[in-house]
């Protein structure tokens, strides 16, 4: 084993650990006086790791030249390309939230540590390649994550959610483990490849119990049907700018953890899983739709919006194939982009004394009153909807299309039926800010980081993003073909 280059290809966590550490000793010397700076330099590390991880996304990287320490870590393509998407995200996540927290005297040194170390396991759950690298991988993210749900000691909305986190995280890591002790009794390996390789001598009805296992628990870290009960208490309760962090970085990072033991590890007998992710796909899509008819807290339309978003991106899992891999990936980045800008706008969401609004009712009229943050979130439930011609549409046409050429029509149908179901409460909110009476709630100022956050991602979100496709299908491209070719 080439030490020294297992050591060069996980620069990234190296960068993001040291940091980590370094930044938690200030923590602990300078006090809750330091944020601020402690989380400017949590954001120059993850830029600097994201700088680390561009160059084997542009290279196509894959093979065995990417594997660290004997394949039990990946530094190929595809782990690039959601590490920039976690990086980013954590990094956006880290620069909302003092502003948040100085509001609610909440502001603490150890935030941007944690969302840091957060990182760190989330990039190792989606460069993992092996069984167990993947378990510490997601222990490291969901250990730091349920500190972050219950991050405002104060709030007994907060606590509330980090306990409910806590205790249905244990219970789907011990299902997880569960899943990994059978594939491991059944196969005598944890390494993906050696799984693969065990799988191809034909399937047991014990392997058959462990790959059921494994999906559950990975189902719970994705929020998909049946184990998205956590999902809508915990973005309701957590700090928003928490929330938008457990929708974006800790989801790519599940996501992409999910397509690589589908596709590698269990890639050579996709009989065994298909059925599974064709069903978690349908009734995340039917039952998130129908879930956020209903709601009238924001964060909680957000939180059933995004189990909706996870059945469109299962659809190209289901599929197996590496067309049906890259539009996950596109869809991912749009879905991440939908997101931020929809927390964001949450974020900005406040009334003149500077406390959240969070229920419907309260951005009524909100054109008339603040017609520029109106115009955003606007153009962000018409991307989550998925109308043309803004870029969320892209997202749903290349994932449609991929099951469609698969041969998945069926498949495909029901999901452009359902998302007929979905526009209706998008539309909805846009509806009550522009056609409803002024309530007159909405009226704090902005914050300047969150307002160019905003443009950023409504700029991204309109037919502008369409100048992006063929880039953005060349980076997903690569990403799918690593994820393909692996030894």
């Amino acid at each position: 084993m080439d030490w020294s280059q297992s050591l060069r290809l996980i620069a990234p966590e190296e960068t993001l650990s040291v940091a980590g550490l370094i930044l938690l000793l200030v923590a602990a010397w300078a006090g809750d006086k330091a944020a601020r700076a402690i989380s400017i330099a949590a954001v120059a590390a993850l830029v600097a790791a994201m700088a680390l991880v561009a160059p084997a996304l542009c290279n196509g990287a894959m093979g065995p030249e990417t594997a660290a320490f004997g394949g039990q870590m990946r530094a190929d393509a595809f782990a690039s390309f959601a590490k920039l998407l976690i990086y980013g995200s954590a990094a956006v996540a880290l620069v909302v939230a003092p502003s948040f927290f100085d509001r609610v005297r909440g502001m603490r040194a150890e935030y941007p540590v944690l969302v840091l170390f957060a990182a760190v396991g989330t990039g190792m759950m989606v460069s993992a390649g092996d069984f167990l690298t993947l378990y510490i991988g997601l222990e490291m993210n969901s250990l730091a994550s349920y500190v972050l749900a219950a991050f405002l000691r104060s709030d007994d909305r907060s606590a509330e959610a980090g306990l409910k986190y806590f205790v249905l995280g244990a219970l789907a890591s011990g299902i997880l483990l569960f899943g990994i002790s059978l594939t491991y009794g059944f196969t005598g390996t944890t390494s993906f490849a050696g799984v693969h390789a065990a799988l191809g001598g034909g399937l047991n009805t014990g392997m058959v119990f462990g790959i059921v296992f494994v999906l559950a628990g990975i189902a719970f870290k994705i929020a998909a049907v049946p184990f998205h009960m956590w999902t809508p208490d915990v973005y309701e309760g957590a700090p928003t700018p928490v929330t938008l962090f457990f929708a974006t970085a800790p989801k790519v990072g599940a996501m992409g953890m999910l397509m690589r033991v589908a596709i590698v590890a269990f890639g050579s007998a996709p009989g065994a899983w298909q059925q599974i992710v064709i069903f978690a796909a349908v009734a995340s899509i039917v039952i998130g739709a129908l879930g956020a008819i209903g709601q009238r807290n924001i964060k909680r339309l957000l939180a059933y919006s995004s189990i909706n978003n996870v059945g469109f991106i299962l659809i190209g899992l289901a599929i197996a194939t590496p067309q049906g891999s890259a539009a996950m990936l596109t869809y991912l980045a749009i879905y991440v982009a939908m997101t931020v800008g929809s927390f964001v706008v949450v974020l900005m969401l406040r009334d003149a004394d500077g406390n959240p609004v969070e229920d419907l009712a309260d951005v009524a009229g909100l054109s008339r009153t603040m017609p520029l943050l109106a115009a955003g979130m606007a153009i962000v439930m018409f991307s989550l909807a998925g109308i043309p011609p803004l870029f969320g549409f892209w997202g749903k046409f290349v994932v449609f299309q991929a099951a469609v050429d698969a041969g998945f029509v069926p498949l495909a149908a029901i999901g452009i039926a359902a998302s007929v179901i979905g526009a209706f409460y998008y539309l909805k909110v846009v509806k009550v800010m522009y056609f409803d009476e002024p309530a007159g709630k909405v009226g704090g100022q902005s914050e300047q980081a969150h307002t160019l956050l905003l443009i950023g991602t409504s700029l991204f979100l309109s037919p502008l993003g369409y100048l992006l496709t063929k880039w953005l299908g060349g980076l997903t491209g690569h990403a799918a073909a690593a994820l393909f070719h692996f030894a």
